[in-house]
């Protein structure tokens, strides 16, 4: 890969990616390969996906960038994996709609798998040598489970959920994830006409608060705003200007005495785990082309009666504020003057962050 897209480790040297990141479609093309295929997703809810053993869910990762098919499955012995739903006899897509069985049948050539994924019958092979192999069973990829609740693949993970895991655990163990209910109507999508790598940008720092959110920067101590990063991820933390509006965190906890507002996760490259007294709202970034990407918000709420109160009760006028500052930029970034800026050392880690690893897995053909 070009080494143009080399970060300085140092933050107050570094500058970010040249603009031809957010602009050129090559660079865009490449992005499957050497960063989507390659990290953790989210795909599904145990309580709305896979409820009872035997059921099975189809899905297809990123449809319209991705398009990989797979069928995530809770089988008999309670075990969950993520499969590929496509026949490893002639290609065909086994599974087409959520599904409770004991068996996958292909309506192709009647081949069948078992809910582990290994292929257990198959009609007019019985003349045919050195089979079955292990290729004629479905392909399976790491599956993770967040919480009891939250489900996460990958198809070909160059690090580990572990750490991701067991800080949210950790920090978040207060938090009834088992109470947390998908509120449907307050969930929704949004088209925005820019590189997903601008929206994640924007969302890595709180630099922007005070000119493009005014009235979450109410809500907000900006003075007290902070970044902790990690290998793979990272934590913005928000300080409440009013006590009404934080976390009621238990003794020994870790941020024990700070008025929490609010804890932003985001995992490398493109999902933002949004903590509130209220719930949980999560963004997933999902890139369509070089300039155009769709963020899927879903809302889990617990206590919906802190809802209107807060940094958590703005989101929609937040989005929408960010949605008109990241599409400013994009054409920003495309013109012929612009190459690349630096840093705020002390604003801007996050961003520098997501920059590092960016170039990271841009320059790697091997595992890391």
């Amino acid at each position: 890969m070009n080494n143009s897209f080399y970060i300085d480790k140092n933050i107050e040297v570094a500058e970010t990616l040249p603009a031809t990141f957010y602009t050129d479609s090559n660079i865009f093309s490449n992005i499957k390969d050497y960063i989507f295929l390659k990290t953790w997703h989210l795909v599904g809810d145990i309580k709305e996906d896979l409820e009872i053993e035997g059921t099975i869910k189809p899905i297809y990762l990123y449809d319209g960038f991705l398009n990989e098919p797979l069928i995530l499955v809770r089988n008999y012995e309670n075990n969950y994996l993520c499969l590929s739903n496509v026949c490893t006899h002639r290609g065909n897509i086994l599974v087409n709609s959520k599904s409770k069985l004991k068996k996958i049948s292909c309506n192709y050539h009647g081949r069948q798998f078992d809910l582990n994924g290994k292929m257990i019958y198959m009609p007019e092979f019985n003349k045919a040598k050195n089979f079955p192999t292990d290729k004629d069973n479905l392909i399976s990829f790491p599956i993770e489970i967040l919480n009891d609740k939250f489900i996460f693949i990958s198809l070909n993970p160059l690090f580990s959920l572990d750490s991701f895991k067991k800080e949210i655990q950790s920090r978040l163990s207060f938090l009834p994830f088992n109470q947390l209910i998908l509120d449907s109507a307050k969930s929704r999508d949004y088209l925005v006409k820019a590189n997903w790598a601008l929206y994640v940008d924007n969302y890595l720092e709180g630099f922007h608060i005070p000119w493009v959110h005014p009235d979450l920067n109410k809500a907000l101590d900006y003075s007290s705003y902070s970044t902790i990063t990690f290998d793979y991820f990272n934590l913005q933390i928000g300080i409440g200007s009013s006590g009404d509006y934080c976390f009621d965190l238990p003794t020994g906890h870790i941020d024990y005495g700070k008025q929490i507002a609010a804890y932003y996760y985001w995992l490398f490259p493109n999902l933002m785990l949004n903590f509130y007294p209220w719930g949980l709202s999560i963004n997933i970034v999902k890139p369509i082309n070089v300039n155009l990407t769709k963020v899927s918000y879903l809302t889990y709420i617990y206590d919906e009666s802190k809802m209107d109160i807060g940094a958590g009760s703005l989101l929609d006028k937040v989005e929408r504020e960010d949605e008109t500052v990241v599409e400013n930029v994009q054409k920003g970034v495309n013109s012929r003057f612009y190459n690349k800026g630096r840093f705020s050392p002390t604003m801007e880690k996050g961003v520098h962050h997501f920059h590092l690893l960016l170039s990271k897995f841009l320059n790697l053909k091997e595992k890391v």
